[in-house]
C-alpha cells in the first residue's frame, strides 16, 4: 500500500471508533503520530540518497515535534500495517526495529522494546488484529500471533499463541477468546 492508502485506512479506523474528520485530524494526538510516522516512513523507503537524507532531517525534526507534543514515539524505521491505531495519548515508546501488523490497537503507555541476551536479544514482531491494553510492556525477540489480546499492565516476554489473552506480570494465558471484540 502506498502513503495515501495507508493514512486511509488509518483514518478509516479512527472514525469508526465515533470521530469525525475536525476531531480525528485536529485533536487526535494519535492520529497526528501515525500520519507524521506515514510521511516519515515513505523517506525512509526513499531511493533517491541526497534528497532522502535532506527529508530524513526534517522527519526526524517533525517527529520529536510530534513526540514532545503527544508522548508518543514511532521511528522511521518501525514496520506497521494499514489500519493501526492508537488509543489514547501518550506514554508510547516504540522499538526503531518493532515490526507491527494490520488493523492493531495500542493504547497509551504501551512500550515496544528491545531485551534478552545473545540469541534471544531482539524486539518483538506482532501478527495482525492484535490489541495491546495500557501500560503493556513487550520485550524480547519474540512473536505475538494474529488475534491476540494482551491485558492492561501486562509484562510480555515470551511468545503469544493465536487468539491467547494475555494478562499479569510476567503475562500468562488466561483465554483463547482472541481479539474480535477489541477491535
Amino acid at each position: 500500500m502506498n502513503f495515501i492508502k495507508l493514512l486511509q485506512s488509518d483514518y478509516n479506523k479512527y472514525k469508526k471508533y465515533g470521530g469525525n474528520f475536525f476531531t480525528i485530524v485536529f485533536f487526535t494526538q494519535g492520529f497526528w503520530a501515525i500520519t507524521q510516522y506515514r510521511l516519515a516512513h515513505s523517506v525512509y523507503k526513499m531511493g533517491f540518497p541526497i534528497v532522502k537524507q535532506l527529508l530524513q532531517l526534517i522527519m526526524l525534526l517533525w517527529q520529536k515535534v510530534i513526540e514532545i507534543t503527544t508522548g508518543i514515539s514511532i521511528p522511521a524505521s518501525v514496520t506497521i500495517g494499514h489500519s493501526f491505531y492508537i488509543g489514547h495519548f501518550g506514554g508510547i515508546i516504540l522499538n526503531a526495529k518493532a515490526n507491527i501488523g494490520n488493523n492493531c490497537n495500542i493504547s497509551q503507555g504501551v512500550t515496544i522494546g528491545v531485551s534478552g541476551q545473545g540469541e534471544k536479544r531482539g524486539v518483538p514482531v506482532i501478527g495482525n488484529d492484535v490489541y495491546i491494553g495500557a501500560n503493556a510492556v513487550l520485550a524480547g525477540k519474540i512473536l505475538i500471533q494474529n488475534n491476540a489480546v494482551i491485558g492492561a499492565c501486562s509484562l510480555v516476554t515470551t511468545d503469544v499463541e493465536e487468539n491467547a489473552v494475555m494478562v499479569g506480570v510476567p503475562a500468562v494465558k488466561v483465554s483463547e477468546k482472541g481479539s474480535k471484540g477489541y477491535l
